[in-house]
């Protein structure tokens, strides 16, 4: 890891995963824009994304030099999406890939090749239509970035996978299942991060498939830690960000009914997005704490202890009831593929709210995110050091 001094500040920016959740992420970017002066320049050296988190760190960073242009630009592209940019949601589409998984992963007919049950090839032409990748160059050049980093995992390996780029010397780092990688990034690394197990098919990088980063990420703050940061901007996508809801004497009411697929999945799929980042946050404040315990400043900066400020903003409303709202949005072919397992159900909208790929969920979502942001207007205002 870099030898920092306490004295120079490097804030880095956490997108976390999620599919369509990460709308939520533009609008607080959104609201953070509005918080800078014109002409403001990149407020984040460090950049960090998972799944679809990772296309909007790249987005962002690749236009560093134009903070609030590449903000307004991620803006109209989250809210000019359609459910055909990102997957095949017409019927001939859904209908052969369906038929695909089912004679391939389940009968054991076809060739060997990656299947899901979804077609996510549409998201290649939108991504190489309207990522510019050599902006990244010209950030980290112009030193309006320090590094931009996207998260993996290696079904082989069983590693999560943080493939970064940066300017200077950055060493590469091996922890438990989770290593760094200096390359030049391209689209392929994207849809790696951001192929949903299942949903979507995994992507070939060099000698090995790989598939959402959120897969078996222990640690999600730590690449934004390895690359130079030592004060953090969470962007989760989770409404329970530390757990208050469970710990709440309220009680749900229990109906005892049993638990349709999609409702399983969308359980499966908050454990893989949310709980790794709510676990990892928790941890770090844990280690704040001690290191504010331990007497001087170069023991605790020798063990490794040097406190890291943290600040995290997370929806407000739960994601899952505004997907709900939002199903009849769906393509009629999709959403007859999705009604069978439950997602088309409130009780099933955990699965939907990552797969609506819709302008009216993925605006109400930044509209979200963007207030959520302004109700943290003076935390925002002291963290990132605006007058």
């Amino acid at each position: 890891m870099q030898t920092r001094t306490a004295a120079e500040p490097v804030t880095g920016l956490i997108l976390s995963g999620g599919g369509a959740r990460a709308a939520y992420q533009v609008g607080v970017l959104a609201g953070i824009a509005d918080l800078l002066p014109h002409g403001a320049p990149n407020p984040f050296p460090v950049i960090v994304g998972t799944s679809a988190g990772a296309i909007n760190a790249v987005k962002l960073a690749s236009g560093a030099s134009h903070f609030c242009t590449a903000i307004h630009q991620l803006v109209q592209f989250w809210q000019g999406f359609r459910s055909h940019q990102v997957l095949r949601s017409d019927w001939p589409g859904v209908v052969h890939q369906a038929s695909r998984f089912v004679g391939h992963s389940l009968l054991g007919m076809g060739s060997q090749v990656p299947v899901a049950l979804l077609n996510s090839s549409p998201l290649r032409d939108l991504l190489t239509d309207r990522l510019d990748l050599a902006g990244i160059d010209h950030a980290l050049e112009a030193r309006h970035l320090q590094a931009v980093a996207v998260t993996a995992f290696g079904y082989e390996s069983g590693q999560a996978v943080t493939f970064y780029q940066g300017s200077g010397a950055i060493d590469s780092w091996l922890r438990h299942r989770r290593i760094g990688l200096p390359t030049q990034l391209t689209v392929d690394h994207l849809l790696a991060s951001s192929a949903i197990p299942l949903l979507f098919a995994p992507v070939k990088i060099g000698q090995e498939y790989f598939g959402d980063g959120a897969v078996r990420q222990s640690a999600p703050i730590s690449p934004a830690l390895h690359l130079g940061a030592n004060r953090v901007l969470v962007v989760g996508v989770s409404g329970n960000p530390r757990g208050i809801e469970t710990n709440s004497p309220v009680q749900r009411t229990v109906m005892g009914s049993q638990p349709t697929l999609a409702q399983i999945g969308g359980h499966m799929l908050n454990s893989t997005f949310i709980d790794s980042l709510e676990s990892d946050i928790e941890l770090l404040e844990r280690l704040n704490m001690l290191s504010r315990l331990l007497p001087g400043e170069q023991p605790v900066r020798t063990l490794g202890l040097a406190p890291v400020e943290v600040l995290v903003i997370a929806p407000s409303q739960p994601i899952d009831e505004i997907a709900a709202r939002h199903r009849h949005e769906l393509p009629p072919a999709l959403r007859m593929f999705l009604r069978g397992p439950g997602a088309t159900k409130t009780s099933g909208a955990g699965v939907l709210s990552y797969l609506l790929f819709e302008a009216g969920y993925c605006s109400e979502l930044i509209d979200l995110g963007r207030k959520d942001a302004m109700a943290q207007r003076d935390q925002l205002k002291k963290f990132l050091q605006l007058g």
